[in-house]
């Protein structure tokens, strides 16, 4: 399995990332391991609207619709 080192990491975060593991009852790998494991996951918006791009069908172009989910999450 692949490995990932972080360096330079500033000594707030990473104090706040250890209390965050230790509430957890993990260690600072596992808790940043399942984060990691997370975050990679979920798409961001743009993987989403990549994907709905490549489907046909649908009557609304896709930079209105991108507009109205701009729009809803700014009334939010």
């Amino acid at each position: 399995m692949p490995s990932i080192q972080i360096k330079d990491v500033p000594e707030d975060t990473h104090a706040v990332l250890r209390q965050r593991a230790a509430a957890a009852h993990q260690s600072l790998q596992e808790y940043l391991r399942s984060r990691l494991i997370a975050e990679a996951s979920r798409p961001t918006l743009t993987e989403v609207l990549d994907r709905v791009g490549e489907r046909s069908g649908g009557s609304l172009p896709l930079a209105d619709a991108v507009t109205a989910l701009r729009g809803d999450r700014a009334r939010r």
